[in-house]
């Protein structure tokens, strides 16, 4: 594997030194199971992806012919690799050369083989880490029960938003606007209070406990928690990009939703989200798809519209209310972290 060089792309819209810092973490960039022999494209930190499937295992690369410089995602599979559509050459496992079909006997120079990254299957989505730290190595983000055995796995389509990560993924834990802004899916709107909460530091970022009688049915389902009946909604926030979050029902019944927010550009955001639950096990997966992404439809215009369109680490710069603990946490790891201000002007 020829080992990607730790500077920004051309027209990088990240600040330099929170790209480096960003691009040393896994994100995800696709589902597994839309990961084919075929090229498909992908975009992270504002790097072009070549993806494609080869005996098994995904290749991830810049997508860029070393050749002179075409796209590869324009380009075919013939089954031994993804082709060049410029003058044929051929890539296959581990992004290397196979072939040149202008000079079948040549040697192959190691300079005609793909800047590829580090690929990692979890989840049901491939993850890429760009500028891997070999001393100080970033860890995957873990997800509750996706490998326990009585569980449903089930990966959303991947939703699209124009913003920041870091502004989605403080939406996703945020607790204090659920009676304002997804009253259509599963909240009541005269359930407003937000009882005390307080996250817990821990190495990979912060966990919360947080316990409300907010309920997590669907607002349209018969289904309704006993009388007073307290809703365990655990999160784990994995810095900088992913979050889970469990979510306790009556009985044994546990709802896991991975919130993992892969940073397109500054300013776009593609969002996955992997499920894992033990209840409900009859309705099709597609009912479950369709009920996320109308929740997370429900967030769209908070996130694009938001501003300043970054997210200010400087605590000083905004109002702050009591329910905002999550999101105060979140900035203070983020900075912790060493991040900055995140955009380029």
């Amino acid at each position: 594997m020829t080992m990607t060089y730790p500077t920004p792309p051309a027209h990088c819209t990240f600040e330099p030194e929170d790209w480096l810092r960003l691009a040393r973490h896994w994100h995800p960039v696709a589902r597994s199971c839309d990961v084919t022999a075929a090229p498909g494209k992908a975009v992270l930190l504002d790097e072009q992806l070549v993806l494609y499937r080869i005996k098994g295992q995904v290749v991830a690369a810049r997508d860029v012919c070393p050749h002179r410089g075409v796209p590869l995602t324009l380009g075919f599979n013939d089954e031994e690799g993804i082709v060049c559509p410029y003058h044929g050459l051929r890539f296959g496992e581990n992004g290397r050369c196979n072939r040149i079909p202008s000079s079948p006997d040549q040697a192959i120079p190691a300079k005609l083989n793909l800047t590829s990254y580090p690929v990692e299957e979890r989840y049901g989505l491939v993850w890429v880490c760009i500028a891997p730290d070999h001393d100080h190595p970033s860890n995957l983000p873990t997800m509750p029960h996706w490998d326990d055995v009585d569980f449903q796995q089930i990966n959303c389509p991947p939703f699209e938003v124009d913003g920041f990560a870091g502004r989605q993924v403080e939406g996703f834990l945020d607790v204090a606007h659920f009676a304002w802004i997804h009253t259509e899916t599963f909240a009541d709107p005269n359930n407003q209070q937000v009882p005390p909460y307080n996250p817990q530091e821990t190495d990979y970022g912060f966990s919360v406990d947080y316990w409300s009688t907010v309920g997590n049915y669907p607002a349209s389902s018969e289904y309704r928690a006993p009388e007073g009946f307290k809703w365990l909604r655990h999160f784990e926030m994995h810095l900088p990009f992913t979050a889970t979050l469990t979510i306790h029902f009556p009985g044994d019944a546990r709802l896991v939703i991975m919130n993992a927010a892969s940073p397109v550009s500054a300013r776009k955001t593609r969002m996955f989200a992997p499920i894992a639950r033990n209840f409900d096990l009859h309705i099709p997966v597609e009912e479950v798809h369709a009920f996320n992404h109308r929740v997370f439809e429900e967030d769209r215009l908070m996130v694009e519209t938001q501003r300043p369109e970054r997210l200010p680490l400087d605590l000083t710069l905004e109002a702050h209310i009591p329910a905002d603990r999550s999101s105060i946490a979140y900035r203070r790891g983020l900075k912790k972290m060493g991040f900055g201000e995140f955009f380029l002007v």
